[in-house]
């Protein structure tokens, strides 16, 4: 199966505009991920009763909104589609203080997405988090790297320490770490993730 594509065209029955925000967002976060993982979008979308016509579409009126010369920035498009967040925080990251938003994704209960707004509004990260209180996974071997499985964050603290590397878009990380093969020697990684949930290995 091919990949969705940025610009396919929505035809086809189903392309409906009316989704619900939050359902709407988690196809924009799927869009991204079908690159790397088509297969495990299928499956995501037949759990969500939706089309990848309605993929399309929602990621469609995402990018309108997002580069349009009159787009609101900072978190205003988030609010808009996700609605009042689920928590708020002032948090500390060196010398930057900034507000951190989360909402839940019910694709993936255990997670949150979450936003980090600077001071003045902008947004200076928005990806997918480990929910307060949820266990993330027990990461040991490289076997353990399976796709959606760990955010970035989780990996980072597993193998450190790990090395932030340019993602190839703007919703992707990549990070360059050591970790135990399936023999116990240690080996380079280079691990790639999209929205901040882990999709690949890159060789």
């Amino acid at each position: 199966m091919n990949p969705t594509r940025d610009h396919d065209s929505p035809g086809g029955s189903g392309a409906s505009a009316d989704l619900p925000g939050p359902l709407a967002f988690q196809l924009v976060l799927l869009r991204r991920m079908a690159d790397h993982q088509p297969g495990l979008v299928e499956d995501a979308l037949r759990q969500l009763g939706v089309t990848r016509a309605q993929l399309r579409e929602a990621n469609r009126r995402w990018q309108a909104r997002m580069h349009s010369p009159r787009a609101r920035a900072g978190v205003q498009p988030y609010r808009a589609l996700l609605g009042a967040p689920e928590a708020a925080a002032t948090r500390r990251i060196g010398d930057l203080t900034c507000e951190a938003l989360s909402w839940p994704v019910p694709l993936w209960p255990d997670l949150r997405f979450e936003v980090l707004s600077a001071p003045g509004g902008g947004v200076w990260n928005a990806w997918l988090v480990r929910a307060p209180g949820a266990s993330g996974p027990e990461l040991r071997t490289t076997a353990d790297l399976t796709p959606w499985s760990c955010t970035v964050d989780e990996v980072a603290r597993a193998f450190a320490p790990a090395r932030p590397m340019e993602g190839s878009a703007p919703t992707r990380w990549r990070l360059s770490c050591t970790a135990p093969g399936p023999t116990g020697e240690r080996e380079p990684v280079i691990a790639e993730f999209t929205w901040g949930l882990y999709q690949r290995r890159v060789e």
